[in-house]
């Protein structure tokens, strides 16, 4: 029995079943396939790696699956591929061209994420049932091109707010048959989350500047003795806090970044429910820094050949911490008939056929 489970033992606990020697039978070919191939073959790499994963993924004894066409996922990556070109030409070329090529990108850019998270729902599928996203056009518009503008404006005081409502957008336009998903986290919640996050940092920054009055009065103390000329003392200081400096800010990404993602995580799925039936996530912080850590290590010594290890160790923790608790009987929602669905998912297969993620 997991600590997820036993915090809660009426809920439903997500499991996972992926093998690191498993998978890196067909991470090391599509690493290969696609060398090989000059990129093309990332396309079929990416749908290999994705129905690994949703296939030893499972909820109350059933597993998802994924079924994207690699040719579609290849068009929507020459689609990114051409709008990123036109992009860096118009930049070597003039600057009003690369306004045009800017305004181009902010146009088209939003439309394609709300495609490609159609395409991606509607390729996943839990007992038969497929996903699907509904999301209007008009508020991927607002929630990928205004927000974030604004945001930009307001010198990154709204980036909370923004965060906020990209998920409230992406939980409550998801649907599961006829059942759909909500969302009730709000601003204030997330705003919470980034002001821990701001004194994390903040309060990592005071080791810099604590290491800078120790170097200067090394510095001072090693010019008195005549160990470093009076003249090369600046010069002294500013390399040594400067690369002391660089190795504490890598350090710090590496501390707060695990923080933010598991806060995050538990953050959303904690205020995210499929019908009356409500999910909970409890990835701790430290356990995740763990993981992380422990997976760069691996990951640097083994020259990359650890990497397929590290992704299932990571995908084991994020997704057992993970559950739902039901809200009556459960398998009401999971027994719904595919034919019962609406078609408005059916008809994505054929209309919203690109991913541009890669």
């Amino acid at each position: 029995m997991t600590a997820l489970e036993s915090s809660n033992p009426g809920q439903a606990s997500f499991g996972f079943s992926g093998k690191g020697s498993e998978y890196f039978r067909i991470w090391i070919v599509n690493v290969a396939l696609t060398i090989v191939t000059l990129g093309i073959y990332s396309a079929w790499a990416k749908v290999r790696r994705l129905k690994y994963f949703y296939q030893n993924t499972s909820l109350l004894g059933s597993h998802f699956d994924y079924h994207g066409d690699p040719k579609k996922i290849l068009k929507g990556r020459l689609i990114a591929l051409g709008l990123f070109l036109a992009y860096k030409l118009s930049l070597e070329t003039s600057p009003r061209l690369a306004l045009v090529a800017i305004a181009l990108l902010a146009a088209v850019l939003p439309w394609l994420i709300v495609r490609s998270f159609c395409f991606k729902l509607h390729n996943s599928s839990y007992r038969g049932l497929r996903f699907s996203f509904r999301g209007s056009t008009g508020e991927g518009y607002f929630s990928f091109l205004l927000m974030p503008v604004l945001t930009m404006v307001s010198l990154y005081l709204l980036a909370p707010l923004t965060h906020q409502n990209i998920k409230k957008y992406q939980h409550r336009n998801s649907w599961f048959g006829n059942s759909r998903f909500g969302f009730d986290a709000g601003p204030g919640k997330f705003y919470a989350m980034y002001l821990r996050l701001l004194g994390l940092i903040m309060l990592g920054l005071v080791v810099p500047v604590a290491l800078a009055f120790t170097f200067k009065a090394q510095l001072t103390s090693l010019v008195a003795l005549g160990h470093v000329p009076a003249d090369q003392q600046k010069n002294f200081f500013i390399g040594l806090f400067a690369i002391a400096f660089i190795l504490f800010y890598l350090l710090l990404l590496a501390l707060v970044g695990p923080w933010f993602a598991a806060r995050s995580q538990n953050l959303v799925w904690n205020h995210t429910r499929l019908g009356e039936h409500q999910f909970v996530s409890r990835v701790r912080a430290r356990r995740l820094l763990w993981i992380f850590l422990t997976n760069l290590l691996g990951t640097i010594f083994s020259l990359g050949l650890f990497k397929p290890f590290a992704d299932i160790r990571m995908a084991r923790y994020r997704i057992e911490s993970m559950g739902v608790v039901p809200h009556g009987d459960i398998e009401q929602v999971l027994a719904v008939p595919e034919e019962e669905v609406t078609a408005t998912g059916e008809g994505a297969a054929d209309l919203f056929d690109i991913d541009i993620s890669f």
